[in-house]
């Protein structure tokens, strides 16, 4: 499963990836995301956006709910829509299987069967551009979005930075 999600990830764009490792650290507190990701003041003020953001995430991995109750559905799938709607606005996650393979990572397996209704309102929201909104929008498969279970096997693969090598130092001395 591994080599599995290994392979998604290797289908996305490079800024898709780029937008998902830089995501990662900054939800999962792994790295000094400012001074890891931004390349200019945009970028770090984007970055500081998108930790405010990010704020609530400890909340909604405690805060998933079990069933479809609808009194324990909103106070969980209200902020994840607000979430959906800053990361996908910012233009990088063009699919719902992007979404899907951050989202997975910055909650959990638990949050796979509501990832289809928040990524679905978030892409209909009308700060986003209309091609964008149809783009994402014809992303979503039906069977995604009308699956009637969910694994609950934790993701394996977490990409983080790679730091490039130059290719001179890496030849052997003769």
């Amino acid at each position: 499963m591994t080599l599995a999600e290994i392979k998604e990830f290797a289908s996305f764009d490079s800024s898709t990836q780029r937008y998902i490792r830089r995501s990662l650290d900054i939800g999962l507190d792994r790295e000094d995301a400012l001074a890891r990701w931004s390349r200019d003041v945009v970028e770090a003020a984007s970055i500081r956006a998108q930790a405010q953001v990010y704020r609530g995430l400890e909340r909604m991995r405690t805060t998933i709910p079990d069933d479809s109750d609808l009194r324990s559905v909103e106070p969980f799938l209200a902020p994840l829509v607000t979430l959906a709607a800053f990361d996908l606005g910012q233009g990088r996650l063009t699919s719902f299987s992007a979404f899907r393979f951050l989202y997975e990572r910055l909650i959990g397996a638990t949050v796979r069967p509501w990832l289809p209704s928040a990524f679905c309102a978030a892409a209909a929201l009308p700060h986003l551009h209309p091609e964008l909104r149809r783009k994402l929008l014809q992303s979503i498969s039906e069977a995604a979005a009308t699956a009637s279970g969910w694994s609950n096997r934790q993701p394996a693969f977490f990409p983080q930075w790679v730091e490039k090598v130059d290719a001179g130092s890496t030849a052997l001395p003769h």
